[in-house]
Protein backbone atom coordinates (compact mmCIF):
# COMPACT_ATOMS: atom_id res chain seq x y z
CA UNK A 1 0.00 0.00 0.00
CA UNK A 2 0.97 3.71 -0.57
CA UNK A 3 0.72 6.33 2.15
CA UNK A 4 -2.04 7.89 -0.06
CA UNK A 5 -3.95 4.57 0.47
CA UNK A 6 -4.30 5.90 4.25
CA UNK A 7 -6.15 8.23 5.83
CA UNK A 8 -4.74 10.71 8.29
CA UNK A 9 -4.85 11.97 11.43
CA UNK A 10 -2.66 15.12 11.87
CA UNK A 11 -1.39 15.91 15.73
CA UNK A 12 -1.63 19.45 17.24
CA UNK A 13 2.05 19.75 16.22
CA UNK A 14 1.63 19.60 12.34
CA UNK A 15 0.90 23.59 11.10
CA UNK A 16 -2.49 24.24 9.54
CA UNK A 17 -1.00 25.01 6.38
CA UNK A 18 0.40 21.63 5.57
CA UNK A 19 -3.38 20.32 6.50
CA UNK A 20 -4.57 22.09 3.91
CA UNK A 21 -1.71 21.04 1.37
CA UNK A 22 -1.74 17.39 2.13
CA UNK A 23 -5.98 17.79 1.64
CA UNK A 24 -5.12 19.98 -1.98
CA UNK A 25 -2.74 16.94 -2.57
CA UNK A 26 -5.65 14.54 -2.55
CA UNK A 27 -5.35 13.08 1.45
CA UNK A 28 -8.46 12.47 3.76
CA UNK A 29 -7.14 14.48 6.76
CA UNK A 30 -8.66 14.84 10.28
CA UNK A 31 -6.51 17.14 12.42
CA UNK A 32 -6.38 16.45 16.43
CA UNK A 33 -8.24 19.68 16.85
CA UNK A 34 -10.84 18.64 14.71
CA UNK A 35 -11.13 15.60 16.82
CA UNK A 36 -11.47 17.64 20.33
CA UNK A 37 -7.69 15.77 20.79
CA UNK A 38 -5.81 19.00 21.00
CA UNK A 39 -4.03 18.57 24.63
CA UNK A 40 -4.82 15.38 25.08
CA UNK A 41 -2.38 12.62 25.99
CA UNK A 42 0.04 11.13 23.07
CA UNK A 43 -1.65 7.53 23.75
CA UNK A 44 -5.24 8.55 23.02
CA UNK A 45 -3.96 10.46 19.92
CA UNK A 46 -2.68 6.98 19.07
CA UNK A 47 -5.73 5.41 20.21
CA UNK A 48 -8.52 7.56 18.12
CA UNK A 49 -6.21 7.17 15.37
CA UNK A 50 -6.25 3.14 15.37
CA UNK A 51 -10.00 3.06 16.12
CA UNK A 52 -10.19 5.90 12.67
CA UNK A 53 -7.98 3.38 10.68
CA UNK A 54 -5.85 6.46 10.07
CA UNK A 55 -2.04 6.96 10.32
CA UNK A 56 -0.97 9.66 12.53
CA UNK A 57 1.14 12.54 11.10
CA UNK A 58 3.99 14.20 13.43
CA UNK A 59 6.90 15.82 14.14
CA UNK A 60 6.37 14.33 18.04
CA UNK A 61 8.95 11.26 18.50
CA UNK A 62 6.95 9.76 21.20
CA UNK A 63 4.54 8.50 19.13
CA UNK A 64 7.75 5.76 18.07
CA UNK A 65 8.01 5.06 21.55
CA UNK A 66 4.47 4.47 21.92
CA UNK A 67 4.17 2.21 19.06
CA UNK A 68 7.06 0.22 19.99
CA UNK A 69 5.56 -0.50 23.19
CA UNK A 70 2.25 -1.42 21.51
CA UNK A 71 0.65 0.50 24.16
CA UNK A 72 -2.13 0.79 21.88
CA UNK A 73 -3.11 -0.82 18.10
CA UNK A 74 -2.67 1.67 15.51
CA UNK A 75 -2.03 1.57 11.48
CA UNK A 76 1.18 3.76 10.98
CA UNK A 77 2.89 6.84 12.24
CA UNK A 78 4.76 9.32 10.17
CA UNK A 79 7.27 10.89 11.83
CA UNK A 80 8.31 14.12 10.69
CA UNK A 81 11.77 15.59 11.03
CA UNK A 82 12.83 18.09 12.19
CA UNK A 83 9.66 19.90 13.19
CA UNK A 84 8.10 22.92 14.28
CA UNK A 85 10.00 24.74 11.66
CA UNK A 86 8.71 26.83 8.30
CA UNK A 87 5.48 24.53 7.08
CA UNK A 88 6.79 25.04 3.46
CA UNK A 89 9.66 23.23 4.62
CA UNK A 90 7.24 20.42 6.07
CA UNK A 91 5.07 20.94 2.30
CA UNK A 92 8.05 19.86 0.33
CA UNK A 93 9.17 16.99 2.61
CA UNK A 94 5.31 15.50 2.57
CA UNK A 95 5.28 15.40 -1.19
CA UNK A 96 8.54 13.55 -1.76
CA UNK A 97 7.31 11.27 0.63
CA UNK A 98 3.81 10.86 -1.02
CA UNK A 99 5.37 10.79 -4.64
CA UNK A 100 7.93 7.58 -3.21
CA UNK A 101 6.10 4.10 -3.89
CA UNK A 102 6.61 3.27 -0.16
CA UNK A 103 6.20 -0.49 0.81
CA UNK A 104 3.53 0.03 3.91
CA UNK A 105 2.23 -2.59 5.78
CA UNK A 106 0.43 -1.86 8.74
CA UNK A 107 0.96 -1.03 11.21
CA UNK A 108 4.16 0.50 10.29
CA UNK A 109 6.51 3.93 11.09
CA UNK A 110 8.13 5.86 8.21
CA UNK A 111 10.51 8.26 9.29
CA UNK A 112 11.35 11.54 7.06
CA UNK A 113 14.60 13.38 7.89
CA UNK A 114 14.90 15.90 5.87
CA UNK A 115 18.49 17.83 5.89
CA UNK A 116 18.59 20.58 3.55
CA UNK A 117 17.21 19.66 -0.05
CA UNK A 118 18.43 15.83 1.37
CA UNK A 119 15.33 13.97 2.32
CA UNK A 120 16.37 10.30 4.11
CA UNK A 121 13.44 8.24 4.48
CA UNK A 122 13.02 4.75 6.57
CA UNK A 123 10.11 2.75 6.49
CA UNK A 124 9.62 0.21 9.24
CA UNK A 125 6.98 -2.75 9.00
CA UNK A 126 5.50 -3.71 12.39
Amino acid sequence: MKLGDFGLLADENIHPAVVVELRAMGFDVSTAREEGLAGRDDSILLKAAGSQNRVVVTHDADFGALAMARLEPFVGIVFLRPGHIDPQFTIQTLRLLAAQDLPLATPFIVVAKRTGKRVSIRVRNL
